[in-house]
């Protein structure tokens, strides 16, 4: 039996599970503990100058030695160009810098730091020959930005314009070599690069292809699906990327094709240069099916496809991202990275320990700073066995099994000058059944709210824990207009059981 816990919104507590039995099921734990903070690591965007190293660690790393870091995957800079015809129609398009993001990777590294992020992706897309702009012009300046900026871990990367689908994030491990299998991968799969257009290009089977050339390249790199459900037309009615594709996905490579954006960027679309609302913005550019929470559709539904593909027993994790390309200050539709959405990551300060928790689950994920720590500690009523998030416990049937859920709710005010709390914390369980027939399935109806905490019930410790996010029990559809600063969540990403 599997049960597969993920984190939701906040409590600290200690919660005996019922007595598992043989079969298979999936729980899924919401909880939080306000623990005081380190003088290092309080609340983010406080002076934290972490200094990335320049070369790899040879040495294996110490799980003690693993913090919260937090970062962002998808990030845009003036690389990501805009496209126009040449005054010759027989030549290739003008590709023209900043064009469709405005902002040196050197800016937007120094802001990551000033809004506490430690780590970061440089992910720009483009049009026809871009991988030639990519490693020629954008990679130096990487490298500037990395000189620039030491205390931000920036791995090369790109937004994979993603055959038959949308856009993808491609998250390359720091190496001599990035620049060249960075090149390899664009110029060799993504769709926009070819010119004239080829069709073959934007399918599925050539996704597939992609994603075979990745997982066999001597250091792999972790490929997450952005924006999944932006161009779903309603409530699971999807539109360029279904849950058939992204099975396909993670069967073809489990070890590259990871996971999917739970939260998009573009979440100040509602919000005018001047910060008064946009009553007709829409959080995320999810303009026919809306975000919830701020989270992608195919996160926030209670049993929807996120507990699908858990429920097959999928190491599927999620992620949240600026997704930046404008500050919405200048008349974009952006925060900077790190202002408004993390990814965290538990790991130590290296690159290769970063991506291994991205690769891993060791994530998760907040909006608004609601909170800058989770843990979720499943082990045996003997303190033997035990598993974090991301991880799996082996227990004998008719075994209990020890919950234990510490999170952090920062003081002080977050980047939108508001000091939120956590109202709530839920506890999700959800039965793993293996692999489904139903390649389109995106429902587990296993899938339940064991038990929600809110302030009365959990303990405090240090920095306050009380009412935040409104009253909602699940997330619901966001408004046109609604001021992204009133509407946080944050989720964790699942610890598996099994029973054996």
């Amino acid at each position: 039996m599997v049960v597969s816990q993920y984190i939701a919104r906040g409590l600290a507590m200690q919660k005996p599970l019922p007595k598992m039995l043989a079969g298979a099921t999936s729980v899924v734990v919401l909880g939080l503990l306000a623990v005081p903070p380190s003088p290092a690591e309080a609340h983010p965007g406080h002076a934290v100058r972490p200094v990335a190293p320049e070369k790899r660690s040879s040495r294996p790393v110490d799980p003690r030695e693993r913090r919260w870091l937090a970062g962002d995957h998808h990030v845009h800079s003036w690389f990501s160009v805009g496209v126009e015809p040449a005054a010759d129609s027989s030549k290739p398009p003008v590709l023209i810098k900043a064009g469709d993001s405005n902002n040196p990777i050197t800016t937007n590294a120094s802001k990551a730091e000033k809004h506490g992020l430690s780590w970061m992706v440089a992910t720009d897309h483009g049009g026809p020959n871009h991988s030639k702009l990519n490693r020629d012009e954008a990679y130096p300046e990487l490298l500037r930005a990395r000189r620039a900026t030491p205390g931000v871990l920036q791995f090369w990367g790109m937004e994979l314009d993603t055959p038959a689908a949308e856009h993808s994030s491609v998250i390359l491990p720091r190496s001599a070599s990035e620049r060249d299998a960075l090149f390899g991968i664009e110029s060799q799969y993504n769709r926009r690069e070819p010119w004239p257009a080829d069709p073959a290009r934007d399918t599925e089977a050539f996704m597939l292809d992609a994603l075979r050339h990745m997982q066999a390249l001597p250091q792999p790199p972790v490929i997450i699906a952005n924006h999944p459900a932006r161009t779903a037309t309603e409530v699971g009615r999807y539109g360029l990327l279904t849950p058939s594709e992204l099975r396909a996905w993670n069967d073809t490579a489990p070890k590259v094709a990871v996971g999917m954006e739970g939260a998009p960027g573009h979440q100040a679309s509602a919000l005018k240069p001047d910060g008064s609302l946009d009553p007709k913005g829409d959080r995320g550019g999810y303009s026919r099916a809306p975000t919830m929470g701020g989270f992608d559709q195919m996160t926030a539904r209670l049993g929807g496809f996120w507990d699908s593909m858990l429920g097959e027993g999928r190491r599927w994790w999620i992620t949240s991202t600026s997704d930046s390309h404008r500050h919405y200050t200048t008349g974009g539709s952006d925060f900077w990275p790190g202002e408004y959405s993390k990814t965290y990551v538990k790991a130590a300060r290296t690159y290769d320990d970063v991506l291994d928790g991205l690769r891993h689950g060791r994530v998760f994920v907040t909006l608004g700073d609601l909170v800058s720590e989770v843990e979720v500690t499943a082990m045996t009523t003997d303190g033997s066995r035990r598993a974090d998030i991301g991880g799996e416990l082996e227990v004998a049937a008719g075994g209990d099994v020890t919950v234990v859920i510490r999170v952090r709710d920062p003081a002080g005010k977050n980047f939108g000058g508001r000091s939120p709390d956590v109202s709530r914390i839920d506890l999700i369980q959800g039965d793993v059944m293996g692999p489904t027939a139903d390649r389109h399935l995106d429902s587990n109806p296993t899938t339940r709210v064991v038990r929600s905490f809110s302030p009365g019930g959990w303990v405090r410790e240090g920095e306050q824990i009380s009412m935040t996010n409104g009253a909602e029990t699940e997330p619901q559809p966001d408004p046109l207009g609604e001021d992204p600063w009133s509407d946080l969540w944050f989720y964790a990403n699942p610890v598996f059981i099994t029973v054996r």
